[in-house]
């Protein structure tokens, strides 16, 4: 069998419909509580969009204490899965018309993510992926909470060594070459034309993948 493995945000679930509401949401509520007197760092957290959620909060409350930062996390999750429960989100164009035709073709397919646990599945069981995704891997089962360490336990569990990973950011690049895969980038909303220039393949559509990777792989499937 060979892996396709997928990030989630950015790549399949177009976060950038819910993102900013919900931070919005979370600074509103920080302010309520005399924590924050600023405008929302929208801008400052597009710029680190695919980082681990540790470390979203040390950058965007930086002089803060861990107890506002967990906090916060934890606010801003729950309105994160409002929004996905809400219908305010959306999968990419063809993201599930492309998994099923992978899936169709033979692959084992994926997700790793940096996004925690609940909100992943959250997404999956509100939008049917897990009809063609084999498992969903969140950066919270791994101490490192490095992506490339993530991706190689997903090929240690299922004793994998071909494949792909798929993504819009530089982690998900690196994942895949620190692991022997080919890296396809997606040229969406949050991806940077630097990072993507060492992808092995680029896409601006998610149905370019099937062609790449039954090109690449089909005959071993």
């Amino acid at each position: 069998m060979t892996a396709v493995i997928f990030d989630m945000d950015g790549t399949l679930f177009q976060t950038d419909l819910i993102l900013e509401w919900a931070l919005e949401e979370t600074f509103v509520q920080l302010r309520e509580l005399g924590k924050w007197e600023n405008e929302t760092p929208i801008a400052l957290y597009r710029k680190i969009m695919g980082v681990p959620l540790p470390v979203v909060w040390e950058t965007l409350l930086p002089n803060h204490p861990q107890e506002d930062r967990d906090f916060a996390d934890g606010y801003f999750l729950d309105k994160l899965l409002v929004a996905i429960q809400t219908d305010q989100g959306a999968l990419y164009p063809n993201a599930k018309e492309l998994l099923e035709k992978l899936a169709c073709s033979g692959f084992q397919l994926f997700i790793a993510s940096n996004g925690l646990t609940r909100y992943l599945q959250t997404i999956v069981d509100h939008y049917g992926l897990a009809e063609c995704i084999t498992e969903t891997f969140s950066i919270q089962q791994i101490d490192s909470q490095n992506k490339s360490d993530l991706v190689g336990s997903i090929l240690l569990k299922y004793n994998l060594n071909a494949g792909a990973v798929v993504g819009d950011r530089l982690s998900d690049i690196l994942a895949a070459k620190d692991n022997h895969l080919k890296a396809i980038g997606c040229r969406f909303d949050f991806s940077d034309r630097e990072e993507l220039a060492q992808a092995d393949f680029i896409v601006d559509d998610l149905m370019e993948a099937d062609q790449i990777l039954n090109r690449l792989f089909v005959r071993n499937n």
